[in-house]
């Protein structure tokens, strides 16, 4: 059954108009039929079964039969810290950190930053974004759509409220393991291409970000949340 987001409201025993949005991608591209069926979800929590009751040229309608609470969120609150990248690679993480549960993710800039937004592009780039949020979420099943938050510089986000556990991907001389102290809220700092310069991953550490290494090798930008959102979401129990 395909699972859409919609920005409308949505309740048991009524019946609803299809954004636009939705009303292309199912009776458009899918030839989705009257009797059909879909997942709806809002990102209010939970999803809601949805019966196609009626199809014209340029909309349709649904009837809203039964709703779940289930949500598929994990039990660890992560906000990703990204510094961006261009082209594909940013698409990339994106995607991948919403598969693996990400609850927000906070775009910024730092010293070795390759991209630098324009001001006349920046909401549309920040949609893209947003829409590539909701696509995962649509394949993957959670009913949550993560934020992504306009870009804010490195020392201007360390100096913002944080949760209690943060870690940032860099060197980890003493060797000791991170996860050890982590609690369910965590800030997860990952650097650019050319990686953090020493005083940025430094200035971390003043403002309390454990240094966190996971292997020997050097992860690219877009890979790196993907392994250690996945480490997080195996080693961080209730």
């Amino acid at each position: 059954m395909p699972r859409f987001f919609i920005e409308a409201e949505l309740a048991v025993d009524t019946q609803i108009e299809l954004t636009e949005t939705v009303f292309h991608h199912w009776c458009k591209v899918l030839r989705a039929q009257v009797g059909d069926q879909a997942t709806l979800f809002n990102g209010q929590g939970g999803e809601y079964e949805a019966e196609l009751i009626e199809v014209s040229k340029k909309s349709a309608t649904v009837q809203i039969n039964s709703f779940t609470s289930t949500n598929r969120t994990p039990t660890i609150r992560t906000l990703l810290g990204q510094v961006m990248s261009k082209g594909d690679r940013m698409d990339y993480a994106i995607q991948k950190a919403v598969e693996l549960g990400v609850s927000e993710i906070q775009l910024l800039t730092s010293e070795r930053c390759e991209m630098r937004l324009k001001y006349d592009r920046d909401q549309k780039k920040l949609d893209h974004w947003q829409g590539i949020a909701i696509a995962a979420c649509e394949q993957c099943g959670m009913n949550i759509v993560p934020k992504i938050l306009a870009p804010l510089s490195l020392e201007k986000w360390l100096a913002s409220a944080l949760p209690e556990t943060k870690l940032v991907l860099a060197p980890n001389k003493d060797e000791t393991d991170p996860l050890t102290q982590a609690s369910q809220n965590i800030a997860l700092l990952i650097g650019p291409e050319g990686g953090l310069s020493e005083a940025e991953i430094q200035a971390a550490n003043d403002v309390g970000f454990m240094n966190w290494c996971i292997g020997e090798r050097v992860l690219r930008t877009e890979t790196a949340p993907v392994v250690a959102l996945s480490i997080l979401n195996y080693n961080v129990r209730p």
